[in-house]
């Protein structure tokens, strides 16, 4: 089993050399341990500090693509060399990578595909308290809509198994976090969490400029992952609303026309309109965007194939989900 450890890394030479020399060198039930350099636009000495370590595995963007395009990127390298799971990291250190092990265990073992390292940012010494608040919200926004129980959802340190990466797949350009805990909670992969002790902070984040612009990212890359999953619950909840509220103003002009006063109350009318013609367009959207759900689902089992012929198919693939358990993929072709 070979295991590639993928460090994402922007202009990362100071810290570098104390990611590389955490990463244990041997991990029980682990045949080898690569180490993979995304460089994303590095102009310092990111790339040379590696080389100097004894890295040999690169992956290189001539300018600055984000977090989500570099981790796909990696995953894609991992799995083009023989990768059976893919652990992500940082490059400025922040994670403790003697844990490594930890968190690529529970994939050995067969009982997980993902696992994801719990911070436990409650602990956390520089994160305010209004930012230990928002990261605790987050989680359990994401939880909600992966149906999942993760105490930090935005945490990056995270172990993959070859059959999660088939099934992933990144769209948004912002942060891969959020969008694949959401994907893999609604396509039923197992999901373990470890909590761990982050490193002293050694600089700013560069994935944004101020937790606000965090909070609008992720907001919108959670509620277009759960759009993908689930239209029904936003477009189904907020038509109903509309049509019942639409139904009100005409209850009321109908009252006042039975009064004989319904001649001073066309606004009624003109509101309940407005109101029943918006929730029958929500209702219009939620058939084509099931229809768009199937057609995802179909290309999404397309592209897993793809994968399989591209990359080989996964001798641990027949352990990841169990003979009574339902796919997205059965449910959509209502089988059982």
């Amino acid at each position: 089993m070979k295991v590639f450890v993928q460090v994402p890394c922007l202009n990362e030479e100071k810290t570098l050399p104390l990611v590389l020399e955490s990463i244990p060198t041997a991990i029980p039930g682990v045949d080898s341990i690569e180490i993979l350099i995304v460089d994303d636009g590095s102009t310092d000495r990111t790339i040379e500090v590696a080389k100097e370590h004894g890295v040999t595995h690169f992956v290189r963007h001539a300018r600055n693509m984000g977090l989500a395009r570099s981790f796909r990127d990696g995953v894609d390298y991992a799995l083009a060399h023989g990768a059976d799971i893919v652990v992500n990291t940082d490059g400025d250190n922040q994670y403790p990578q003697d844990r490594i092990g930890d968190l690529v265990a529970p994939i050995v073992a067969g009982r997980a595909d993902i696992v994801i390292a719990d911070r436990q940012t409650s602990k956390i010494a520089h994160f305010s308290p209004f930012k230990k608040l928002m990261q605790n919200v987050g989680s359990k926004v994401v939880n909600l809509a992966a149906e999942t129980k993760l105490p930090d959802a935005a945490s990056g340190f995270r172990a993959y198994s070859k059959a999660a990466l088939y099934r992933l797949n990144i769209v948004t350009q912002f942060s891969y976090c959020m969008e694949t805990i959401i994907q893999a909670g609604n396509k039923r992969l197992r999901i373990e969490s470890v909590p761990v002790t982050t490193n002293a902070k050694t600089r700013e984040s560069r994935l944004f400029k101020n937790i606000w612009q965090h909070m609008f990212k992720s907001g919108l890359a959670i509620t277009r992952s759960f759009l993908m999953f689930k239209p029904y619950v936003i477009l189904g909840w907020l038509g109903a609303i509309m049509l019942l509220a639409g139904l009100i103003p005409f209850l009321r002009f109908f009252i006042f026309w039975v009064q004989g006063e319904g001649a001073g109350h066309i606004q009624s009318l003109i509101l309940g309109s407005a109101m029943l013609v918006g929730g029958l367009l929500c209702l219009a959207l939620l058939v084509i965007a099931d229809l768009l759900r199937t057609n995802r689902v179909l290309i999404e089992d397309q592209l897993e194939r793809i994968k399989e012929i591209q990359y080989g198919t996964d001798p641990m693939t027949a352990d990841t989900q169990s003979p009574n358990e339902m796919t997205e993929r059965e449910q959509t072709q209502g089988l059982t």
